[in-house]
């Protein structure tokens, strides 16, 4: 009738299936976006792989075509480099004359060039991934240095390097492809041109006997096309300005302007352009065109699924769904059963206190353990309020019928209200007051507010104190009390507390020893704490009784009175109290050879130390 009242939305079952086809179509969307995603950045990543490696194939020849003549020699390079590629590397001239492939032989060409390899007017080694326009530094020609003058301007840039130091400017040292060497500051804040006044001694950057005579040739070259421009043949050149000598840059020399307006200086930069690649072109390989195979089409990559694809990923999905809606529905059946006996149980009267089977052990098997241990908790605990409402209406029905019983006979003058009768009226006053404190005790412990009032106690004087209070009544019952202290142990508690507890187990124990019997009262100090025990000579306590001695009313013999057994109530505010100091209560006893409790408690510091 339960079940048919919830809705079938709000069913565990319903949930979890509706649940897992989301999960479901979630992961598998996820999954086919994922794939999507990186498939096709893998496509552009490798396509922009493919660009940098056209780039790196482009300027090795074009480095090799810098520094040679001609093309022979360079069918090495052009199989190393598809090996490192994987691609296929083919150079032929302008008329597709072919001058070194990485193919076999008779391998038909792709349908157009790649680029075309011209050091003189392509510049792809300054700025890697990039075609500059302007000339290969690598091209050298007639500029390169001889052995000895390199000699010489290591010598003068390793002096203008210490002088640079000497002023703070730490520098590098670099070499141009022609062999020159140039200082160049590691710091970046410095300008690459600042030269300290002191080491402004112009010798690194004078042209040397070599570039000398190249200038002059270059000049021979720029002549006609200069003096047909309307412009000083004779003007000095120098290369780079001042401090790179760079070869791509031939310039009128310092002091020397060009004049005219700006159309005369881009015809005089035109004549020398022109002049440097007449110079050069001896030194350089004449123009080839690079075919590369595969890579070569420029169309974005991008993700199209086939007919047969699209089929095999919807199948794909269709039984990933129908794999998690058939998982889900048995487990969902096997999780939904135990969940449905514990609804069971628990609507069940409070009275039968029923179980449910425990068939699992994950987590609904602990929550059936948890379950059955509540429901023994409680019953347990029904039990023992039955038990202790029987015995504290017991306990206080025994004193109060006394008194009414008392009073009564001497109202109906049956009995004279002499002292005697008054001294049992009394003593029958203290017990009902006895045991109301010991119950107000114990709900104060249990609510938490039982108040402590610590202080240094020295552990010989408690005992001493325990002792006195009790030494009469030990004294009566025939039992002799001692009390045994190894050095001054301290605490820091509440010696009105400790002394309750103590004067229960002296009280108790005194009750339990016969005449000529000793009751023993002990301290020491054990590492942190301080333990404090009640040793007596009594009848002692039987092994199975032992785990209850501290249980509220609990007495070993159900006939004994509570003027011989007492209340029961004494043994559980020791342990109550023990607890409230953050200490342990033990007992240790066998019959016939008397009961030892043990109380431990934290030690503190003797007053006085540190």
């Amino acid at each position: 009738m339960n079940r048919a009242r919830i809705p079938l939305r709000k069913r565990l079952l319903v949930r979890l299936l509706i649940a897992s086809v989301l999960i479901a179509v979630c992961s598998v969307a996820a999954t086919a976006w994922l794939a999507v995603t990186t498939t096709t950045r893998a496509l552009r990543e490798e396509q922009g792989q493919a660009l940098a490696d056209d780039m790196d194939i482009l300027a090795r020849l074009s480095g090799h075509a810098a520094t040679h003549p001609d093309w022979r020699g360079v069918q090495a390079t052009v199989r190393a480099l598809s090996a490192q590629t994987g691609r296929r590397i083919a150079l032929t001239t302008a008329d597709r004359t072919l001058l070194a492939d990485s193919a076999p032989r008779g391998t038909s060409l792709p349908p157009s060039a790649a680029a075309t390899v011209d050091p003189l007017r392509t510049d792809t080694h300054t700025e890697r991934g990039a075609q500059l326009s302007g000339t290969d530094p690598r091209v050298v020609g007639p500029y390169r240095l001889t052995a000895a003058e390199r000699t010489q301007l290591d010598a003068l840039a390793r002096k203008r390097q210490s002088c640079f130091s000497h002023h703070g400017i730490d520098t590098t040292l670099d070499r141009t492809p022609g062999g020159r060497p140039v200082l160049r500051p590691t710091d970046d804040a410095v300008a690459s041109d600042h030269v300290p006044e002191p080491c402004a001694d112009g010798l690194l950057n004078t042209p040397t006997r070599t570039e000398e005579k190249a200038l002059a040739a270059l000049r021979e070259h720029a002549r006609g096309c200069l003096t047909r421009q309307g412009l000083d043949p004779d003007t000095p050149l120098a290369l780079g300005g001042v401090t790179g000598m760079d070869l791509r840059d031939p310039t009128p020399a310092p002091g020397f302007l060009i004049k005219g307006d700006g159309a005369s200086t881009r015809a005089a930069r035109t004549c020398l352009d022109d002049a440097r690649r007449a110079q050069l072109d001896p030194y350089v390989a004449p123009v080839a065109e690079l075919f590369l195979g595969g890579g070569d089409n420029g169309a974005a990559p991008r993700w199209d699924l086939s007919p047969a694809n699209k089929a095999k990923v919807v199948g794909a999905a269709g039984l990933v769904l129908a794999v998690t809606v058939a998982v889900t529905a048995v487990v969902a059946t096997r999780l939904v059963r135990p969940l449905r006996a514990l609804t069971e149980a628990a609507q069940q009267p409070p009275d039968r206190h029923a179980r449910v089977p425990v068939t699992t052990r994950d987590e609904t098997g602990i929550l059936a353990e948890a379950f059955n241990d509540l429901a023994e908790r409680r019953e347990r605990l029904e039990a023992q309020r039955k038990a202790l409402v029987s015995d504290v209406a017991h306990e206080l029905r025994s004193p109060l019928t006394n008194i009414r019983g008392w009073l009564e006979v001497t109202r109906d003058g049956l009995v004279e209200p002499d002292a005697e009768l008054l001294a049992a009226l009394h003593e029958e006053a203290l017990v009902l007051q006895r045991v109301i404190d010991d119950l107000r005790d114990l709900a104060a412990a249990d609510a938490g507010t039982l108040r402590l009032h610590r202080e240094p106690v020295a552990a010989d004087e408690l005992l001493a104190q325990v002792a006195a209070a009790h030494r009469v009544a030990a004294a009566t019952a025939g039992v002799t009390l001692r009390t045994r202290t190894d050095g001054v142990p301290w605490l820091d508690a509440d010696p009105v507390r400790l002394r309750q507890a103590l004067g229960n187990l002296v009280t108790n124990a005194v009750r339990h020893t016969p005449p000529d019997g000793t009751v023993t009262l002990s301290a020491r100090r054990a590492g942190g704490q301080v333990v404090l025990e009640v040793a007596d000579t009594g009848s002692g306590i039987a092994a199975e009784d032992l785990p209850h001695v501290f249980e509220r009313f609990w007495r070993a013999e159900k006939s004994r009175s509570r003027r011989t057994g007492g209340s029961g109530l004494g043994l559980p505010i020791v342990r109550h109290l023990m607890t409230a100091h953050g200490g342990t209560t033990e007992a240790a006893s066998a019959p016939g050879t008397g009961s030892v409790f043990t109380l431990r408690l934290p030690a503190a510091a003797t007053p006085g130390d540190g």
